[in-house]
């Protein structure tokens, strides 16, 4: 059992038996879904200790509260920070360009006394040659972190008719529609405790974030997209 995190002490809480079935630490899961609303924040944030995000994606509540965050566009998610965090879902598609340019101004300003000429040459030669660089840095961390595309089994359904009525997605035609693409693909990753390193436990365990009816806010924003 994990330091920090006795049973005792929440079935105590819950004057619930020793023996009580399931055991916090056997089916946190099972054990959440019955009590989430009954346990105070210092005992619930426990339960971190003893489930992933990905895990309590299973839970309505939990999975409500990250979509009503989402829907208060918070600066984490947001398309600036969100790209540099998480640069595979980007793949770079921006910052390539970006950090090539940046390498040619370098060349034009500060290379040493050379003709026009050569300074072009330069230029476009560090711009490619960061291109690349970079295009390899998102190459190598695609190839190292592997993309988990797990989805709930009770949203699959929905998830593969999504899929299948946005075959030409995977290619925005312009900017503006890769953004919202990135975006979409950053709140919905959220949503089912796919981003790692987002600050989940703010989110998984405020009960401020809760809704009157979560299952009806849930449909409305997957029908809305």
């Amino acid at each position: 059992m994990q330091s920090g995190f006795q049973d005792s002490d929440i079935l105590s809480y819950l004057a619930l038996p020793q023996d009580y079935n399931p055991l916090p630490s056997v089916d946190p899961i099972e054990f959440l879904k019955r009590h989430l609303h009954e346990l105070p924040p210092n005992i619930i944030q426990r339960f971190s200790l003893v489930t992933t995000p990905k895990q309590r994606t299973t839970i309505t509540e939990i999975r409500n509260r990250r979509l009503k965050f989402t829907e208060s566009r918070p600066r984490s998610l947001s398309f600036a920070v969100a790209r540099n965090t998480w640069p595979t879902l980007w793949q770079g598609r921006e910052r390539r360009g970006q950090e090539g340019k940046e390498e040619q101004e370098w060349a034009k300003m500060n290379f040493l006394g050379g003709s026009e000429q050569q300074v072009g040459n330069l230029a476009k030669l560090l711009g490619d040659m960061e291109e690349e660089r970079e295009a390899e840095r998102v190459r190598f961390i695609q190839r190292t972190q592997a993309n988990d595309d797990f989805v709930p089994e009770e949203e699959s359904d929905s998830e593969d008719e999504n899929d299948s009525e946005y075959p030409g997605i995977q290619e925005p035609e312009s900017p503006r529609e890769a953004q919202a693409l990135f975006e979409r693909r950053i709140r919905e990753r959220f949503i089912y405790g796919l981003l790692e390193g987002a600050d989940y436990d703010s989110v998984d365990w405020d009960e401020w974030l809760d809704v009157d009816d979560d299952r009806n806010a849930e449909e409305r924003w997957f029908d809305d997209d």
